[in-house]
């Protein structure tokens, strides 16, 4: 059965997330339920890491397996005239079936977007975290090394959860100013639940002078989540590229 490659767009903000669940409105649902209309049969979507609600992406990477005699451009075709405004696929790519969007992939790469100034945006408000608090970036940054390579991310993930792996590679992991706007760039072999949100909270804290950066690495040795700070809202998230 061939198999095909999907790259996503996808504002988040009207979704309960990836993963499908009862009743809810879902990426991964609406995906499923155009496809199988398109392709007249039952359409499983596997995508390269589950977002959570209000997440959005740029490029995140699925595949489905079907029997239905379409090109790849006549998928992207299709599946665009029927998806909502809010939903983009940018491309469609015959894959061998020994592709899998998960568990072939080698990194991803994610950004968190902060609105760092004292009044607030009318337009941008699901799309970008309003901070109005001052923010010391020569601290962040220093908070950021301890973080870069692999350890235990236990101090960083969210619950309840049944990944009983929580080592990580962070291969990349910085913080910039571009004006008003602060963004945060993580690059990962693999994340745990809500562990960019996690510690892009935390780095907020050291930002106020709430925590010292010389406390991370810390932090980061307890493997206890109540050690780090607060988990970032999810309308600042975005899930960039997906390596393979």
């Amino acid at each position: 059965m061939p198999t095909f490659k999907l790259t996503l767009e996808y504002d988040g903000t009207n979704y309960h997330g990836w993963q499908v669940q009862p009743n809810l409105p879902t990426i991964q649902g609406t995906l499923e339920a155009v496809i199988s209309r398109v392709a007249q049969h039952k359409a499983n979507v596997t995508a390269a890491g589950r977002t959570d609600a209000g997440v959005h992406a740029l490029a995140q990477v699925a595949h489905f397996s079907t029997t239905a005699k379409l090109t790849a451009e006549e998928w992207q075709r299709a599946l665009n005239g029927l998806l909502p405004p809010d939903i983009a696929v940018q491309a469609v790519e015959d894959v061998p079936d020994s592709f899998h969007a998960r568990f072939t992939a080698k990194s991803k790469l994610y950004r968190y977007r902060i609105f760092a100034r004292v009044n607030r945006s009318a337009l941008s408000r699901s799309k970008i975290l309003h901070y109005p608090y001052p923010l010391d970036l020569d601290a962040m940054e220093v908070a950021c090394r301890p973080l870069i390579g692999t350890h235990d991310f236990s101090s960083f993930q969210g619950s309840p959860t049944d990944t009983e792996n929580t080592v990580c590679a962070v291969s990349k992991l910085t913080v910039d100013r571009f004006g008003d706007e602060v963004i945060f760039e993580v690059e990962g072999n693999r994340f745990l639940k809500q562990m960019v949100r996690n510690i892009v909270g935390t780095l907020l804290e050291v930002g106020r002078g709430k925590v010292q950066a010389g406390e991370i690495a810390g932090i980061l040795a307890a493997r206890d989540r109540t050690k780090a700070g607060p988990t970032a809202p999810a309308h600042g998230l975005y899930l960039v590229k997906v390596d393979y």
